[in-house]
């Protein structure tokens, strides 16, 4: 929202590009590049935005500067761009590799974080060898080989890193470097055991399916299938094909995409899915659907203040924001958004860049996704999930803030999510999407796992407990505009109960209307309204509308929330629950009108009982 004081191209670098066509795409690559390009290294190997760290080393990070880029620009020059400059890019693939330059990025060990930014050289190396291969000596040539191998042999992480050394391979392969291909096969083969079903695969043995499911495995398994094309690629073809349905109701009829997860600070990089499924030919969607979803998220995009003020990306979401971020973020980190431009590899008569983008379909039903965890509805402007069966089990503790980018109850394109700023400061807490409880009104607990989560029809059931003294039973549903939660709380002790509707922006020139009464609260702007209404609880609940410190939420600096706070005894409470946000204030006002009923508990437990099927399933390699 500009303020009429600076220029609306401020933050924004895709300003006044309507980002409708292949050549719109191309200028939106190049405004995010060109800035980039003068924290160069003298000897080209390394790039450096900010001062800030991430949990491995420097060099490394600046290798992520160096390698991330070529996402985006490798597939632009295979388009016939003639505005890249190769020489200092080439000049820093020798430097990088040669362990006697000052800008040697270093040896390439188990696990570690060279290991992700060899993919993209190997990448760039099969498609424009004329640009970054022709052009060095017999002894620079010797050091890439020996770096690329000294990396493909590594242990890669248990995740999606396995396909880094897939696509490495692929590289070595394009400048007849010989390589173990057995060490190729067996990642291959360890791939296929991280599959789920219905075309969604786990990030590794925690139960994850969030992003890096369509810009990770997806991405990656649909460039194996156009650059290689051997059988085992087949079924990867396949997988995506079965996803793309699920996919486009993870998308705002907008472009917004549901913020969701570890690693939003790859901002567009899931709109890298629909790109790959253009770069291997795969028609699962129309194509003008396909270019729909595509174009409209990358315009999203472009309203939001993502850049810092020289047009580098910083660390963040849709505005830069450190408080999200997760210990692998360098700086350089967010240029992994540039897996977005893989189409421009495609030439303007393909059928992607050719075909009439189609509008958003419509998608009033609502659609249950048992491998994610969610029931996912999509009201106009917004995807909204809601969630269970992420993270369960101990692994959740490794994400920093993992419980609130897995472990909310709901999820939003439109509003985003927040992390809290202070786990000692209970009259701070944020709670949106969340429950949270406090028995010294400083710390709190929230779920952070779960023991058991279940989903019947469109329904879902888990069972977790934020400490040992807690245990709470969960219920997740639809009734028309609204998402009901029912909660079954047995406690050891007396605590104090908060619950959280959405989170929305805050406006420093817009009115807003705050109301808290008994059972009920509202924060409203002239763009959108956010309640949440008690529905027969057994204990007595009072309104907050609480202002959210600032920076908590992805997408808004400032926020407004709604929440509900009770006094719990010992022993057993029910809580219920009717949660509205919507960008209608006007429609939203009318909705209230029409609450819920009292969610009936027996009810829903018979339902679980007799149609539950498990959601948080830890073993790998099944679609049971």
């Amino acid at each position: 929202m500009t303020d009429g004081i600076y220029p609306d191209s401020l933050f924004h670098p895709w300003s006044g590009n309507e980002l409708r066509t292949r050549a719109d795409v191309e200028r939106a690559l190049k405004s995010l590049c060109d800035p980039a390009e003068p924290y160069r290294s003298p000897g080209g190997a390394r790039l450096r935005f900010d001062a800030t760290a991430a949990h491995f080393d420097q060099a490394a990070a600046d290798l992520e500067g160096f390698s991330r880029l070529l996402w985006g620009l490798v597939p632009a020059e295979v388009g016939g761009a003639t505005w890249i400059d190769w020489t200092p890019i080439a000049r820093g693939l020798a430097s990088g590799t040669d362990p006697h330059h000052r800008e040697y990025w270093g040896q390439p060990t188990d696990r570690n974080q060279r290991l992700v930014e060899l993919a993209a050289i190997g990448f760039a190396l099969r498609l424009v060898p004329d640009k970054l291969w022709a052009p060095l000596g017999p002894d620079a040539r010797q050091n890439v080989v020996a770096y690329l191998k000294a990396g493909h042999a590594c242990r890669f992480s248990e995740n999606n890193w396995k396909f880094f050394r897939i696509l490495i391979g692929l590289g070595l392969d394009s400048v007849g470097a010989d390589h173990d291909r057995a060490l190729d096969q067996a990642y291959i083969d360890e791939l296929e055991t991280f599959y789920l079903g219905d075309g969604w695969y786990s990030d590794g043995d925690a139960r994850r399916a969030d992003h890096y499911i369509p810009f990770a495995f997806h991405f990656y398994g649909l460039i194996l299938a156009a650059l290689d094309g051997s059988t085992y690629t087949q079924p990867y073809r396949e997988r995506a094909r079965l996803a793309a349905g699920d996919m486009t109701r993870w998308f705002a009829d907008d472009g917004a995409a549901l913020a969701f997860g570890r690693s939003m600070t790859y901002r567009f990089a899931i709109a890298g899915f629909f790109g790959a499924l253009a770069f291997s030919g795969e028609e699962a969607l129309p194509w003008g659907q396909l270019k729909g979803f595509y174009l409209r998220n990358l315009r999203w995009w472009a309203r939001q203040p993502m850049a810092s003020r020289d047009g580098i990306l910083p660390v963040g979401y849709a505005y830069p924001n450190l408080l999200m971020c997760e210990t692998y973020n360098s700086p350089q980190s967010p240029y992994w958004a540039l897996k977005a431009f893989l189409p421009l590899a495609l030439p303007e008569q393909h059928p992607f860049w050719s075909a009439v983008e189609a509008v958003c379909p419509p998608r009033d039903d609502v659609a249950a996704h048992r491998h994610t965890g969610m029931i996912i509805k999509n009201p106009p402007g917004n995807a909204i999930a809601l969630c269970s069966g992420q993270q369960t089990g101990p692994q959740n503790t490794w994400a920093r803030f993992g419980a609130e980018k897995y472990s909310k109850f709901v999820y939003s394109a439109r509003y985003g999510f927040s992390v809290e700023s202070d786990p000692n400061r209970f009259a701070d807490a944020v709670l949106d999407g969340m429950l949270g409880f406090s028995s010294d009104g400083l710390q709190f607990q929230v779920r952070q796992a779960n023991e058991e989560v279940l989903i019947a029809d469109d329904v879902l059931y888990a069972r977790w407990r934020p400490n040992d003294d807690i245990l709470v039973e969960t219920w997740l549903y639809w009734h028309e505009e609204f998402h009901v939660r029912a909660h079954r709380v047995r406690t050891e002790r007396a605590v104090t109960a908060k619950e959280g509707g959405f989170a929305i922006a805050r406006h420093d020139r817009l009115a807003e209307a705050l109301e808290s009464e008994p059972g009920k609260a509202v924060v409203a702007t002239p763009r959108d309204l956010s309640a949440i209404v008690d529905c027969g609880s057994s204990v007595a609940r009072v309104g907050k509308a609480h202002i959210a410190q600032p920076n908590t939420n992805l997408i808004a600096a400032k926020t407004l929330v709604p929440q509900l706070v009770a006094e719990l005894s010992p022993g057993e409470s029910t809580l219920f629950s009717a949660v509205l946000v919507s960008a209608d204030p006007v429609a939203g006002r009318s909705a209230l009108t029409r609450l819920p009923r009292t969610p009936d508990l027996p009810a829903l437990e018979a339902l679980i009982s007799a149609k539950g099927r498990p959601v948080s399933l830890m073993n790998r390699n099944t679609s049971a």
